[in-house]
Formats: structure tokens, sequence, C-alpha cells
């Protein structure tokens, strides 16, 4: 700690920064995980000098780093990358693969060692599944296609990474004895670990827990003491603390308290990750970083651009539509906190250096504030880049678009939650549905199974002006899109009318400023009906409680 001041006043100063940068950066519209790198150049040997090596900050680092993993561990949910099917696995995968071979290729022009560019590599291919929760959650579009698609392959890295600290962690360390005793001794450590934490979830996690469950102070206490002690254990093994953390976690996954655990412990886990960044930070050399910048800029430019046009290559060959694999395409314009605690695990294992490390920070820092801008405005981006975002899709005839029969009285656009039920209403009625979605993947399940012959599933992109054209649109008595989004809807509604389309057209708002939006395309008939799920559920649901 800083010399005159003692440890709690340097650590009331280093927050007292910490708080102030982080404003700055929430104004900004960054992730506080740039702010708070900041943080440590400032209060770092390089200006401040309140903190150093060997600070306490370190012991609350890797207690954050710990509550982070178990976190990870708690709330993996396969389930989820089973459901988002082939894409995230092939998007996931194939994405790791190309930036970790040609990170490694362009490490090697840079003159890096062999092992400190695979690490390098490595850190490049990880993105923020907390960043990019957090931005698409903001825009209400965790839930949109490309939302999930996304998050689905974040969670496919997720499992990468956690795989190659567990592999690092296992034969990266000083062992004793020769390589097949290394092995066998790897090989031993491992089932010992997990086999006692699979008896712990069979015999003793779950009573231990009712026991505590009554009291969360007492749940959350234990919970970390847990997740701590079964850390400590795997360290001392000659595993990592992270790889034990996570394992803590994944323990209790399958547990009824999870989701109260891990909204508990969130608060927790981002207060002491600040001081990790602010270490990471702190330990940043500025009298070589002159040199590391040329690197860093072309890591970064690799990262933002590089990323996205694999995700692009890769969902465009899958038949995904260029809004959806651009949108998606940029959660993966970033490295994440994970790449940051990889290569300090490197650092710790002896393979890399704090130049290493320094330069990793620096591509951290550049990739994460763009990217958040990228995101937050990737709907203007994707306008302006999607004149030539075309050579990613592929194209379909017409004959691909439209399923026998080719006339139907309703045309649907998206089948979510609301357009399932209109759908369901409308082949009640004994009417042809025609439904259009812009997931190749997409299936229809019907409640009511004797009614599939009366819905059809066609893929098209309502954003796309031409594909209207496609449809059989003069035979369609009603048009219904049940598209969230104002800026698609009215696109969609004027190309139906160019294209032909005579129907009363129906789109659909969910708040009383969006419905306002479509006053013009009303006034010209060109919108018949605006729908607002959300408005006539309440006064559904309000009239059947005065009823009561």
């Amino acid at each position: 700690m800083a010399a005159g001041l003692d440890t709690f006043a340097t650590m009331a100063a280093v927050l007292a920064v910490a708080a102030v940068v982080a404003f700055i950066a929430h104004r900004a519209r960054q992730p506080l995980i740039v702010a708070f790198i900041v943080v440590g150049v400032i209060v770092g040997p390089s200006l401040l000098g309140w903190v150093g090596g060997g600070d306490s900050l370190e012991l609350l680092a890797e207690i954050g780093i710990a509550i982070l993993l178990f976190l990870v561990g708690l709330k993996l949910d396969i389930r989820l990358v089973k459901s988002i099917g082939p894409v995230a696995l092939v998007t996931g995968l194939g994405q790791v693969l190309f930036t970790s071979l040609v990170g490694f290729g362009i490490a090697l022009l840079f003159g890096m060692p062999v092992v400190v560019a695979v690490y390098v590599a490595v850190a490049l291919t990880f993105s923020s599944t907390i960043i990019i929760v957090k931005l698409l959650s903001d825009k209400g579009e965790l839930d949109e296609l490309h939302g999930r698609i996304a998050l689905g392959f974040l969670i496919v890295q997720d499992i990468v990474v956690i795989l190659v600290m567990i592999a690092l962690s296992s034969f990266g360390g000083e062992r004793d004895g020769s390589l097949g005793e290394q092995i066998a001794g790897v090989l031993l450590a491992a089932v010992g670990v997990i086999g006692g934490l699979a008896i712990a979830m069979r015999w003793v996690l779950p009573g231990l827990l009712k026991l505590v469950a009554s009291s969360q102070e007492l749940l959350i206490v234990c919970c970390v003491a847990w997740a701590v002690t079964v850390a400590a254990l795997t360290d001392y093994l000659g595993f990592s603390v992270e790889v034990g953390a996570f394992l803590a976690g994944f323990a209790l996954a399958s547990t009824p308290f999870r989701e109260s655990i891990a909204s508990s412990l969130s608060g927790l886990r981002d207060f002491l990750l600040l001081f990790f960044f602010i270490g990471l930070g702190a330990q940043l050399d500025f009298s070589s970083i002159g040199t590391q910048v040329p690197a860093a800029i072309i890591f970064s430019a690799f990262v933002l651009i590089g990323n996205p046009l694999i995700v692009l290559v890769i969902m465009g060959v899958m038949g995904y539509p260029k809004r959806v694999s651009f949108l998606a395409g940029l959660a993966v314009a970033q490295i994440s906190e994970f790449s940051l605690i990889l290569v300090a695990l490197g650092r710790d294992l002896g393979h890399v250096d704090n130049d290493t490390v320094g330069l990793v920070t620096l591509v951290g820092m550049i990739t994460i504030a763009g990217s958040t801008y990228m995101i937050l405005y990737s709907k203007q981006l994707f306008a302006v880049l999607e004149p030539v975002l075309g050579i990613f899709e592929r194209r379909r005839t017409i004959d691909d678009a439209l399923p026998e029969p080719k006339r139907y009285d309703v045309i649907v656009f998206g089948h979510g939650r609301f357009g399932m039920h209109l759908i369901e209403e409308f082949a009640s009625a004994g009417y042809s549905v025609l439904v259009v979605d812009w997931d190749p993947y997409a299936e229809i399940r019907l409640e009511d199974a004797t009614l599939a012959d009366r819905v059809s599933l066609a893929y098209g992109d309502a954003s796309n002006g031409e594909f209207p054209g496609t449809l059989p649109l003069r035979s369609a008595k009603w048009i219904v899109s049940t598209i969230p989004s104002v800026e698609v809807n009215k696109v969609l509604a004027r190309s139906l009318r160019h294209h032909g389309a005579t129907a009363p057209v129906a789109v659909t708002a969910h708040t009383e400023a969006e419905a306002r939006e479509f006053g013009r395309e009303l006034d010209e008939n060109v919108i018949n009906l605006v729908l607002e799920p959300f408005d006539d559920a309440a006064d559904d649901a309000i009239a059947a409680l005065e009823a009561l």
C-alpha cells in the first residue's frame, strides 16, 4: 500500500477513485471493466503509486475470481445450448477455432515465442457473456433471435475456456516425476475431486442446503465457504483456484436454490472483481507500453472485425439472413474478463510475463470499449453496411421460401408467444395460415396437433424489401406482423403495399409510444391496425378481476 497511508485509508482512497471513474464510464455508456482497469493505472505505480505488487488487494481479487467462476458453474445451462441447436455449437466452436488459429499466426509474425503466442491467440477467442447479456438486455434484444443465438455460442465459449483452464492448471504447473507419473497424478487427483463432488451432490449438498436455506444470509455464507473451500482444495491438488470454484458452482447447479444464490452473490462478485481489474491496470508497465501499442492495435482490429466476419460466414452458410448474422456477430467483437483471467493464470504458471498480460489488457480495453458502441448502435451500423453484407447471405429461390399450397387465407410474420396464439386461433377458425420467420431452423409447435395441416412455415427476412414480393399476397384475407420492431414493421408494411397486397395489414407494438410511431402509416392506410398485446392483456385481466 501507499507509503504514509495505512491499509484502510488506502483502500478508501482507491474505492473513491473507482466510484468517480465508474460514474464517468457509466455516463459514457461503457462497461465498468474498462473503468476499473483505468483506476488501476491511476492508483498504480505509473501515477499515484498507491497500490503495487503483493498488496492485500490481490487476496480480494482472487476471491472475486473464485466467486465469478462459482457463478459460471452455478448458472451453466447445457439445455440452453441444446435448445438453440446446431448454430450455437457450430458458430461457437468455429469462431474459437478461427480466431485462435489466425491470432496465433499474427502473434508469431510479431516474433512472440510459441507458448506466448498460444496464450495470446486463445485469449482473443473469448467474449464477455456478462457484458453482452447486459447490453442486449438493456436494448430489449435478449429474447430476439440474434440475442438467443449469441447467448448460445457465448455459453459454448464459457465451456471451452473452462476446459482450457483445467488443462493448463493440470499440466502447466511445476510437477515432480516423469511425464507418465505426472499424467497419472493428474488423473488420480481429477478422479478424487470429481468423485468427491459426485458424492457431495448426491448425498450431502441437497440435505445441507435445505437446513441452511431458511436463512438467506446463512445460505450465502455457506455457499461462499463451499466455493472457496473447494477452490483451495483443487489448488492444493495441483489444479487452479478457478477450476475448483467452477466445479463448486456446477455441483449446486441442479439444486432449486441456484437462482437465489446467483442473484445474491452477483453484487459481491462485481465488487470483488473490481480489485482484479484494478490490479491488472496497476501492473501495466508504461515504460514498455509504446512497444506494445502496434500489436495491441492489430489484435484489436482483428477481434473487432475478424470475429464478427467469421460469425457472418458461418451463419450465412447455415442459411441465416444477414441482419441476424450481423447482430449476433457483434457479440464476439471483444475479449472477455475470462481472457484476462486466463493470461493472468499463465503468468502465475510462469508461461508468460507481465508484458503479455499488459498486451492482452490493452486489447481488452480497446475491444470492450469499441464493441460496446458497436452493439449500442448496431441498427445504425447495419443500415450503413447492409449493401455489402449481402455476400454473406445464402440466396434462396421463391420455391425455397414457399411451401405448398401457395394460397393462404392469413400470413403471419413471426411466431413468438403472441404470434403462436394468433396462429392457433386462425387455424382453429378454419383458415389456412402461412407463418413467415427469419430463423431457417424454426419449427411450429401447435398445442392442437390436428391443426398442423392448416399451418405452413416459410423462411424469410421481413426487413428485406424484396422478400414480400415472393409471397402469395393477393390470396390473403389478413396479414399480421407480430415482430416487436417499429422500424421492421414500417419497412414490411410499405413493402407489402408496394408488391400489391390489398388485405388489411396489422402490426404489433409493445408500448403506446411505439403505437403512436405508426401514425403516418395509419393515415395513409399502409397499416390498418396496431395490435397492443400487453395493453389488451391488461384490459382483459382487469375485466376478469372485476367480474370476480
